[in-house]
């Protein structure tokens, strides 16, 4: 019989098999999948699935892509072992069926019914037991990350029903007489939600009942605030009589007559003592506030006494979970007066792991009970083990676990509370509350300065802050690493902070400084190492490989050659044992994960040591190809066509068809998730001599670089790239790269830089024969004549550059050239050949289909600006709004910058000086943003007109002169000539 597939939508939307997490790649999944549990059982029609997808803005392929999505979710459940079809297809849509799952929020609705039931029936601790329950099954906002009118609007209704639960069982608890137990946690959900009388009234009643008529008043004092600040009302009448009832000390608010708490079980006849075996708190410890506070939840627990009270703490070695814990226990030892126990488990030393027999056996030593008495089987002990500590406070630390297995039988029930560490999830184990699993992660910068100041001493480190900065990063901010290089600093007083950070700055070097002496950061991560399946240990090797800064599935699933819902599996594996950092969702909606620094280097290590260099580059290489094969797939479904670019002699290696498909659905949102990674692969490539790839990921990547001007990511990749082919002796791939970073200067208006590239780009494509590439460095050889006011010369290379593009088939670029022929036009003065070229470049665009959107826009804003000239300005502003209707739908920065400015000068024409303002204050504020002097100096020289004609001249003295600075800053001289002019109008 297979395992049961449940799922859990009260928090972070999860899919678990058994113990097994399973990972549901892409938002629109998650989407889809949310919308089903929601419903399940029941039938969502497809189009309540498209409408949620995309907002009601559906593209025409919606319905298609949901299918996709659908047979994905599908082949996902059937690899984790589903054994049954746990979504159908039924008209007029999809049913996720409820036989052979379990859900959450179906275990919340019984459980609260259940509740319900009791407290009819007067059985109020049951009615308590079911609520506790209930509520403990939110781990967080509904569906947290997961988007969508129609899923946002369900999680808000749900998070009333989990408050009103939250009030119903809290009035069990004060029937139980239970008012001071519940106090602080009554406090806390006030703060988060002020105007909730019922919860107010209910905390106010418990402050009262434990003795705190003081503080009573003032909980209502702040709701009154409150109320008249937010509302501009006074509470309502209930509280208002409870506020009157307190303050007459009405009988009738005491507490259930008779009523006491329940008498302590009886301890076994053996001598009581009480041990104390912490180990001393960590010195200088710091930071942690969030996490302490999560394990404050567990004294709450302890205080109630009907269950023990288990916390887990998680993380990679050296980041600190046992000082966490020791510190904790110290914190809190007071609170459990008869006993504080702690065991270190082994679970990762290089010998067996400590038998839980054993630690039974000193435990019951140490709690009183004499050797002779204690059973020699491990069931007996525990049973013994847990009668000795029926009725007492023990807090119970057990480091270094590593099974489930071995801290079993070290729990016990009643009063006690038990804080566990672990470098894995240990998903099996109850932790009671939930908020107590503490997932530890890297110190902040701060706190991570603040140690070692601690440490080394304030003065050292204040002088030297920068460096501080740097030693912080170089340690990963882990405080075993910070306490190895602050212990060294200290120990050696002519060392200075910079001085270690040049010993931590060599990578090969760096894990050496930090495993010397005692503590060690390399033996650490070895033993962890050890512990991992041998496919996720063979993953997180040759993710060392790797320079970029964070990654997805896709790329663990090529460096492994396998399909990604394998590398999803062993993804998460290695999170779970704290190898990599999940980093949220990238702009495509799928999960992004990273190395820290530290384990990145031992990683490398690993490789170096247990794979051979052949094996090591076929995973380099498969990474890099698959890589090309995504950016190459991307830039054609952005431009409709494998148009404007060239490409290498490198193999492709594609993915899974529906991933790439959901991968580039959004061309740009993929190279916007990957650009820092697509930046890294270029460099690491460049560096091992892989030219090819280096070159042709450049050229598909220059969609991104210019729609959102990422000029200098463009620049170091072609001048990384071009290094790497003339050391290769690669001319077609010099061409290449000589062309964009003259493509680079041109946007930059450094007019006679461009002109030497592509100069030196035309020479070498003459050479080999490269039409195409000749013709692309044609069309901008002919901008730079425009500029330059040789319009003849212009017009000959754009014509020469469009009989080749029409040859080859390459409409896009087709399409450009005859944009620019139309601006030249208008440039003479023939302003109805400029609108018959604008109309034929639109019209080629058209015809790409999808894709062709963006030769579209500038089509259309050559043509506004035809119609502008001529003076037809109802046509130009409409042409100018359907641009930017195309370009924000793009994110399309440096679009939408220039249509505004045409839409601003259309209205200046129309001498809408208002509206004319408006819009090109909001052109200001987007040129600002992208870096681009030019357009920003054309839309300052616009605004300074328009104030003018306001009559603000101090306004549109400033606007000139800050045209005037942008066009000096790019030597652009006729647009110089222009500000000057302009500015002449006002007196000196």
């Amino acid at each position: 019989m297979g395992e049961r597939l449940r799922f859990c939508v009260l928090g972070p939307l999860r899919a678990v098999v058994g113990y097994r997490a399973i990972t549901v790649g892409g938002a629109r999944q998650r989407t889809i999948l949310a919308l089903l549990l929601l419903s399940r059982g029941r039938v969502v029609p497809v189009d309540t699935l498209v409408d949620a997808v995309w907002n009601g803005r559906p593209p025409a392929t919606a319905r298609t892509q949901v299918a996709i999505c659908i047979a994905a979710l599908r082949k996902t459940f059937r690899a984790e072992g589903a054994e049954d079809e746990v979504i159908v297809t039924a008209h007029p849509g999809y049913l996720l069926r409820a036989e052979g799952t379990d859900l959450d929020l179906a275990d919340f609705t019984d459980l609260v019914a259940q509740a319900e039931e009791a407290v009819r029936e007067r059985r109020l601790p049951e009615a308590a037991h079911a609520y506790t329950r209930a509520l403990a099954l939110w781990t967080g906002p509904v569906l947290a990350g997961v988007t969508g009118r129609r899923v946002e609007d369900e999680a808000a209704r749900l998070e009333e029903v989990r408050l009103n639960t939250y009030d119903d069982a809290t009035a069990v608890q004060l029937e139980l007489g239970a008012h001071q137990d519940i106090v602080p946690e009554l406090a806390a959900v006030v703060r988060e939600h002020p105007l909730r009388e019922r919860t107010r009234g209910h905390l106010m009643l418990a402050q009262y009942r434990s003795g705190r008529r003081a503080e009573a008043m003032e909980t209502f004092r702040d709701a009154r605030e409150h109320f008249i600040d937010e509302l501009g009302m006074e509470p309502g009448p209930d509280l208002q009589s409870l506020h009157d009832a307190i303050l007459n000390d009405d009988p009738a608010l005491a507490g259930p007559a008779g009523q006491t708490a329940p008498a302590p079980a009886a301890s076994p006849p053996a001598v009581q003592v009480i041990p104390s075996e912490l180990p001393p708190d960590s010195p200088g410890f710091t930071g942690r506030t969030a996490e302490l506070a999560a394990l404050d939840s567990l004294v709450n627990v302890v205080a109630d006494g009907t269950s023990a009270a288990v916390g887990l703490i998680t993380g990679v070695a050296g980041v600190g979970k046992t000082g966490l814990a020791v510190h904790w226990a110290h914190r809190v030892s007071g609170l459990f007066p008869d006993g504080r126990l702690f065991a270190d488990l082994r679970g990762y030393d290089d010998a067996e792991p400590t038998d839980p027999g054993d630690v039974l056996n000193r435990f019951l030593r140490s709690l009183g009970v004499p050797s002779e008495q204690i059973p020699a089987e491990v069931e007996a002990r525990t049973a013994l083990y847990r009668s000795v500590l029926a009725g007492r406070r023990v807090l119970i630390t057990l480091d270094n676990v590593r099974r489930p297995s071995q801290v079993l039988p070290l729990l016990p029930g009643g009063r006690c509370c038990v804080v566990i560490t672990s470098r894995e999830q240990q998903e099996e184990l109850d932790v009671w509350p939930p908020q107590a699993r503490v997932r530890l992660g890297a110190l902040s910068r701060a706190e991570s300065v603040d140690l070692l100041s601690t440490i080394v001493g304030a003065p050292r480190i204040t002088v030297a802050a920068s460096d501080t900065e740097a030693l912080v990063g170089l340690c990963d901010r882990l405080p075993q690493a910070l306490r190895i290089v602050g212990a060294r600093l200290a120990s050696r007083p002519h060392w200075t902070v910079r001085h270690m950070v040049t010993r931590l700055s060599n990578e090969q070097r760096r894990l050496d400084e930090l495993s010397q002496g005692e503590s060690k950061v390399r033996a650490g991560f070895e033993l962890s190492y050890r512990c991992l399946p041998a496919d996720a240990a063979r993953l997180y090797r040759r993710l060392g490989l790797l320079t970029v800064p964070d990654f997805g599935a896709w790329a663990a699933a090529a460096l492994l050659d396998t399909d990604v819902l394998d590398a999803e599996r062993l993804i998460e594996n290695l999170v779970d044992a704290h190898f990599l950092e999940g980093t949220g969702l990238d702009a495509t909606g799928r999960l992004r994960y990273r190395l820290p620094n530290l384990l990145r280097l031992f990683a490398r290590e690993r490789a170096a040591d247990e794979e051979e260099p052949p094996e090591r580059q076929a995973a380099l290489d498969r990474f890099f190809r698959t890589c090309l094969t995504i950016a190459e797939a991307a830039h054609r479904r952005e431009y409709g066509g494998d148009f404007t670019v060239l490409h290498g002699s490198v193999p492709r290696r594609p993915p899974e068809p529906e991933l790439l498909e959901e991968l580039i659905t959004s061309p740009l949102e993929w190279f916007e998730a990957e650009r820092l990674s697509l930046r890294a692969v270029i460099d690491q490539a460049a560096g091992q001599g892989a030219d090819e790839v280096a070159w042709d990921l450049c050229m598909s990547m220059v969609t991104l670089f210019e729609t959102r001007n990422y000029v200098e990511d463009w620049r170091f990749c072609g001048e990384r790239a071009l290094a790497a082919c003339r050391e290769a002796g690669n001319p077609r791939g010099q061409a290449a790269m000589l062309h964009d970073l003259g493509a680079v200067e041109l946007r930059l208006r450094r007019l006679e830089t461009a002109e030497a590239y592509f100069d030196e780009a035309l020479a070498l494509h003459r050479r080999i024969g490269e039409e195409h590439g000749r013709a692309l460095t044609l069309r901008n050889m002919a901008i730079i004549a425009r500029m330059r006011g040789d319009l003849t010369l212009a017009m000959h290379q754009l014509d020469e550059a469009r009989r080749v593009f029409r040859t080859v088939r390459d409409l896009s670029s087709e399409a450009h050239a005859m944009n620019n022929m139309a601006q030249i036009e208008l440039d003479r003065g023939n302003t109805d050949e400029a609108v018959r070229l604008s109309l034929e470049a639109v019209n080629i665009s058209q015809s790409i289909g999808v894709g062709g959107e963006r030769g579209i826009a500038q089509g259309t804003n050559r043509l506004a600006r035809a119609y502008l000239s001529q003076g037809r300005l109802d046509q130009a502003e409409q042409a100018f709004l359907k641009v930017l209707h195309i370009v924000k739908g793009k994110a399309d920065m440096v679009g939408l910058a220039y249509a505004l400015l045409g839409l601003g000068e259309t209205r200046m024409a129309a001498g809408a000086w208002k509206e004319a303002a408006a819009t090109l204050d909001d052109a200001l504020d987007i040129a600002a943003r992208i870096d681009s002097p030019v357009v920003e100096g054309q839309i300052s020289l616009a605004l300074g007109e328009v104030c003018r004609r306001q009559g603000r001249d101090t306004e549109a003295r400033k606007h000139l002169l800050a045209a005037q600075e942008r066009f000096e800053q790019v030597g652009v001289r006729p647009l110089q000539d222009r500000a000057a002019q302009a500015l002449e109008a006002f007196p000196t």
